[in-house]
């Protein structure tokens, strides 16, 4: 069960992380002075290349650490 809990909060920690870097990238780009379409689409460019490197990062570690050596 504890392990389930660890899996839980740090997938809820990527998220926010995820989160305030989308709002971080879209407030630099509103004051940059792109328009709201183009500071949401950066915002969520943003979030996805986020989620997409804690994905490969996962990945990575998975592979590592089931090595039976």
């Amino acid at each position: 069960m504890p392990a389930l809990v660890i899996v839980l909060f740090t997938a809820a920690l990527v998220i926010v992380l995820a989160l305030l870097a989308a709002a971080g990238t879209g407030k630099l780009a509103r004051l940059d002075g792109a328009t709201y379409p183009a500071a949401l689409m950066r915002a969520a460019a943003a979030f996805t290349a986020v989620l997409t490197l804690a994905t490969a990062l996962t990945g990575t570690l998975v592979g590592v650490f089931s090595c039976t050596d």
